[in-house]
């Protein structure tokens, strides 16, 4: 099973009609809405078929908030 979080850019198996393939996950639950990087169009799909759907995580919000940490701000 892939991992993913609320505010992950995923890159899906088909692009969306816009022509993009990012998509960021904007809510979590039974069912997860992604919005398009490109146009910012929005979809809720079940857990189960975005499960399917998905590639691979591009950009994960974890890694994003450890290079922010990370920058040599001396915190100590």
């Amino acid at each position: 099973m892939k991992t993913y979080q609320l505010g992950d850019v995923v890159q899906m198996k088909k692009p969306h009609p816009c022509g993009a393939n990012e998509m960021e996950i904007i809510r979590m639950g039974m069912d997860i809405r992604i919005k398009c990087v490109k146009c910012r169009h929005s979809v809720l799909i079940p857990r189960s078929k975005f499960e399917k759907k998905m590639k691979k995580v591009l950009y994960s919000t974890l890694e994003r908030k450890l290079a922010l940490t990370d920058d040599g701000e001396g915190n100590g």
